[in-house]
């Protein structure tokens, strides 16, 4: 009883100064239950390409996570971070990873990038010479498998959860890990928005503002010198990111990876919009990944990274210079000049707009929520305006695409719609 009077008297005397009282959890009679004590160690970690939105999406699971009594690790440098780790606990493995605090992720989440780095690594193809120099003894082939290496290294690090962030690349070896037995929650990311399940990744919508605002910056000076503007954007094998701002008036037309286009016909589309334009002037938006009729995709640098892909690039400077040599044709005999522009980087750096710093909080707090439901093997996304989540196979079981018949007007060479009534925020889909 007197126990029970003093505990009374503590309450009264911290409620009238307007704190609340220490909560004590019941544990059936047996005592004070340790609230501190820690459900877990969750692991996240970024790869590919960096994009807007990254940051809020690790605070956003860390902040959960912190307050759900669980431990929170950054893996740095994404896959490559797992497989650099040197399992000996006197060794200074700050470069692989470090321990995120609320302080931490506060300070970063409301940038732009990934304050954990990102690589292209995929430990299941590491070739010879990027073998960490402490197990090349044991992987000397030309090309190594080091997965059993990423699960002791997960071990030594008592990580039990693994949320990887990234695109259709970095999620494909996040399936492969959650096959190995491995608890995997997987969040979107990719600025082509090509992640097959979800109708939305993280760095899709900066990259179309950027997009939008960089094409109408300038439309003065095409329009000054009464050019063609050709802008290459990003899209390897989805025309996602040249579709939506064409489709919001950035551009006039735009060819994309999933329709081989004609080169005469590009040309006499252009000198006519340039024709009925009061300041004389129009614009191209071209996808990486575009290609000419009876062509191949172009190609920077023939060198392969990790996951098979070389470097794209030079599509633009090839449409550009066909423009003005096929302009005379549809022009009196006169060529038509060129201003010849790749976004590239000026669209993925930078600040996330607010629709990349919503979805990465709500992404954040689903990958929680399913893993205080003991629920593995899942990507978190958004379909048909609504947060939910899929099986991370999809990842690998399938490929996203614009859906050309239904979207785009190949003689136009732009997007094609009749009514967006009960049409997803951007339109397009997987579906």
């Amino acid at each position: 009883m007197v126990g029970f009077l003093e505990a009374y008297i503590v309450w009264v005397g911290i409620s009238q100064t307007g704190l609340k009282a220490p909560k004590k959890a019941y544990n059936g009679g047996l005592g004070v239950a340790n609230v501190n004590k820690k459900k877990g160690v969750i692991a996240i970690l970024t790869g590919g390409g960096d994009v807007p939105g990254l940051n809020p999406a690790i605070r956003a699971v860390t902040i959960r996570a912190l307050r759900e009594n669980y431990k929170v690790i950054g893996i740095r440098r994404g896959w490559a971070g797992t497989v650099d780790i040197i399992r000996d606990k006197n060794a200074d493995n700050s470069d692989n990873y470090q321990v995120l605090t609320e302080d931490i992720v506060n300070r970063a989440g409301r940038t732009g990038g990934t304050f954990l780095h990102s690589s292209r690594t995929h430990p299941g193809h590491v070739p010879k010479e990027n073998v960490p120099l402490h197990l090349q003894d044991k992987y000397n082939e030309p090309m190594n498998d080091l997965t059993p290496e990423v699960l002791k290294n997960l071990s030594f690090l008592g990580v039990d959860y693994l949320i990887p962030i990234g695109g259709d690349d970095t999620l494909s070896y996040g399936v492969r890990l959650y096959q190995e037995g491995f608890n995997v929650v997987a969040i979107p990311k990719t600025m082509d928005n090509d992640v097959p399940g979800t109708d939305y990744c993280i760095g899709f919508s900066t990259c179309v503002t950027r997009t939008i605002m960089l094409t109408h910056s300038l439309r003065t000076s095409a329009g000054s010198h009464e050019r063609f503007l050709v802008l290459e954007v990003f899209g390897r094998y989805a025309g996602f990111t040249a579709m939506l701002p064409t489709m919001a008036g950035a551009a006039n037309r735009c060819v994309i990876p999933e329709h081989k286009f004609d080169m005469e016909h590009l040309t006499e589309l252009m000198t006519h919009d340039r024709q009925n334009n009061p300041s004389k002037y129009s614009v191209v938006l071209v996808s990486e990944g575009a290609m000419f009729e009876g062509s191949e995709m172009v190609y920077t640098d023939m060198t392969k990274d990790a996951f098979g892909h070389a470097k794209l690039g030079g599509i633009g400077d090839m449409v550009s210079a066909q423009l003005k040599a096929i302009s005379p044709k549809f022009n009196n005999g006169k060529p038509i000049d060129v201003i010849t522009q790749k976004l590239g980087y000026m669209v993925r750096g930078g600040d996330p707009d607010a629709i990349d710093s919503v979805v990465p909080m709500a992404y954040g707090n689903l990958a929680l929520d399913l893993i205080l439901k003991n629920i593995h093997g899942r990507l978190v996304v958004l379909k048909n305006g609504r947060y939910d989540n899929v099986p991370i196979d999809v990842v690998t079981n399938s490929k996203k695409f614009v859906n050309v018949d239904k979207h785009y007007n190949v003689e136009r060479l732009r997007p094609h719609y009749k009514s967006f009534e009960m049409q997803p925020l951007f339109i397009m889909t997987s579906d």
